[in-house]
């Protein structure tokens, strides 16, 4: 790559022993600039949807982080052990996941930068390695990044317009790393290049190299990869002289059924064999044959939409023969009848559920309750305040007691402040308890059990994502539920944060000043000046306990009026909007013809496939 592009390894990462890329980087030609390069980070979204989703789903780790701040606070949930023989590639697979949640707070800021990113010629290995020149592994901001386009003049400046594509290393852990490169390869890239260096003590072709080629020929299907790749056997010289061991893997390919347009033997570091052997060749094919290409791959995308178009039709007729066959048994004015008795059954139960829940709407939600009873008594029995000898470290370390009572009121505050964080838990368990009673009532007299997989909340957006988007006023109903989430971030902290203001060190009433005007001894006024600051920090944490406390008290019915609130407003959504009735019926037919449901358990054969 350095003598294709006229970059080096202070850009673009070469090393020989770890994985080094971490992203994909479009290198592009340009004579008439100074180096540069422009850098693609994920918005906090898409790294939730793209990066972290898949981890949670391919190692059954539960429900996804639901935002980047849960991500960040919380620890990642354990690896599962029924996962088998799988259990060591999973392991090296959460061990990569643990790499995203351990460094996120090197590269937490990247998510919130706007893209494209512009930066110098010398930052970019900043962006694009896992390591430094000399093998540190001390960069991280690739794992916030999509994707970095570089722009630099090439060594040939003959050349045209031309793309070079330097791809992370296959091999490492990363999940979606390979589908990546699927789809880049059959999307961007008009003809591949396969690097390998034989050793020269003796090489073969192993079941990886096999296995790349195969994932690069899944890539494009319409169009052989035999006619859009090469493989580069990279010639050693010197002392590792390894030509000889070029030349057999060269011989041997074609029993591997690794077949490319040719097989090229060059010295990579040599930048005249690089451009000669290697560049000028692939330019000069993809120049007579690239025109060719274009015509077959459009040839066979049509081809392939042509087959497309037939069994959509063939599909089409299908379904005209089973409306055909439902309307001749007159199915419908039994789906009518059936539908208003269930109708009234899921009226009724959901307005009775709402009957319920507004008699304890204005009570004490238990296990809020016991969260923040918990919470009180750790921060009472833990308060986790420096001792005397603490104390005087922190004196010695800054040089003046004001700092080391500074440090020590940051220290019992942020400690303080973290014992709350676990309310966020028992809040979200309040409302899936109430969100898990609609579900309750939907399953069993709404019949729709058989429709989403899930309970609470998986189970509303679940079926939620089944009912077709023209029918705006259900689906709206269901997200609305699906959706709503309390955070103690936002119904909590910002009510409790005024009372740490004793534990800050330009607010707290709790002052040193008058004390030090004393006059004491030398000796003695180090002991008793470093037992005043033990006193002001006990008092301030008590005081900011007591006053938590109390706020928190008054907020014990808030978990049970939100659940109420929403579950009201779901059933205002879904039963009493205008038109929401004849929504319902829409889509209960539409479901009952794909599959037959427990919805109308004397009819399952009118309901046809």
């Amino acid at each position: 790559m350095d003598n294709l592009t006229g970059l080096t390894s202070a850009e673009i990462p070469d090393g020989d022993d770890q994985h080094c890329t971490g992203v994909r980087s479009n290198i592009h030609h340009n004579p008439d600039v100074e180096p540069y390069a422009e850098v693609w980070f994920h918005t906090e979204r898409s790294f939730l949807d793209e990066v972290i989703a898949p981890y949670y789903e391919q190692l059954h780790l539960g429900s996804r982080p639901l935002s980047i701040q849960e991500f960040a606070d919380f620890p990642l949930p354990e690896l599962p052990r029924e996962l088998g023989e799988r259990q060591a590639l999973a392991a090296a697979k959460y061990d990569h996941l643990c790499r995203y949640h351990q460094n996120f707070p090197k590269y937490r800021d990247a998510l919130l930068e706007p893209s494209p990113y512009p930066i110098k010629r010398h930052q970019i290995r900043e962006y694009v390695a896992q390591d430094t020149i000399d093998r540190r592994r001390i960069y991280f901001n690739y794992l916030a990044v999509r994707e970095v386009k570089i722009i630099c003049p090439f060594p040939n400046v003959d050349i045209g317009q031309i793309a070079l594509v330097d791809m992370p290393g296959l091999g490492d852990t990363g999940i979606g790393d390979a589908e990546r490169m699927i789809k880049i390869l059959g999307q961007d890239i008009d003809v591949v290049l396969f690097v390998r260096m034989p050793k020269s003590t003796g090489d073969f072709w192993a079941a990886e190299d096999i296995e790349l080629y195969d994932m690069a020929n899944s890539a494009l299907i319409d169009l052989p990869i035999k006619e859009w790749s090469f493989m580069v056997l990279n010639h050693i010289t010197g002392s590792s002289d390894n030509r000889r061991n070029c030349e057999s893997l060269a011989a041997a390919i074609a029993e591997k059924h690794i077949v490319v347009q040719e097989v090229i033997i060059a010295n990579c570091a040599d930048s005249q064999q690089a451009q000669t052997e290697i560049l000028n060749g692939i330019l000069n094919y993809l120049t007579q044959r690239i025109e060719v290409l274009d015509r077959q791959y459009a040839s066979a995308c049509q081809d392939r939409l042509i087959q497309l178009q037939r069994a959509v039709k063939s599909e089409l007729e299908k379904a005209k023969d089973a409306w055909r066959l439902t309307s001749k048994d007159d199915w419908f004015p039994n789906f009518v009848i059936l539908f208003q008795d269930l109708w009234r059954n899921l009226t009724r139960e959901l307005e009775s559920l709402l009957s319920s829940m507004i008699v304890n709407r204005d009570t004490d939600d238990q296990n809020f309750k016991i969260a923040v009873n918990s919470a009180i008594q750790l921060c009472r029995t833990e308060p986790e305040i420096p001792s005397i000898e603490e104390i005087r470290q922190k004196r010695d370390c800054t040089g003046a007691l004001e700092a080391a009572y500074a440090e020590c009121l940051h220290e019992v505050r942020t400690h303080l402040s973290k014992r709350f964080l676990t309310l966020d838990i028992a809040l979200k368990e309040s409302l899936e308890e109430a969100k898990s009673k609609v579900v309750n009532v939907l399953k069993t007299h709404g019949r729709l059990q058989r429709l989403a997989d899930g309970e609470g909340s998986e189970f509303l957006q679940n079926l939620a994502d089944t009912i077709p988007e023209h029918l705006d006023g259900l689906r709206l109903g269901f997200l609305t539920l699906a959706t709503f989430d309390l955070q103690y971030r936002g119904l909590i902290q910002h009510r409790i944060r005024k009372y740490l203001d004793v534990l800050i060190p330009d607010r707290t009433p709790y002052k040193l000043n008058d004390f030090w005007s004393e006059a004491i001894p030398p000796f003695s006024a180090k002991v008793e000046r470093s037992e005043k600051i033990l006193e002001n920090l006990r008092k301030a944490q008590a005081e900011a306990v007591n006053n938590c406390e109390k706020e928190l008290k008054n907020l014990l019915k808030e978990p049970r009026q939100a659940g109420f609130a929403i579950v009201e407003e779901f059933v205002d959504r879904v039963l009493r909007a205008q038109g929401v009735q004849t929504e319902w019926q829409i889509f209960l037919q539409e479901v009952a013809s794909d599959e037959p449901i427990p919805l109308m358990p004397k009819y399952d054969s009118l309901f046809l496939n």
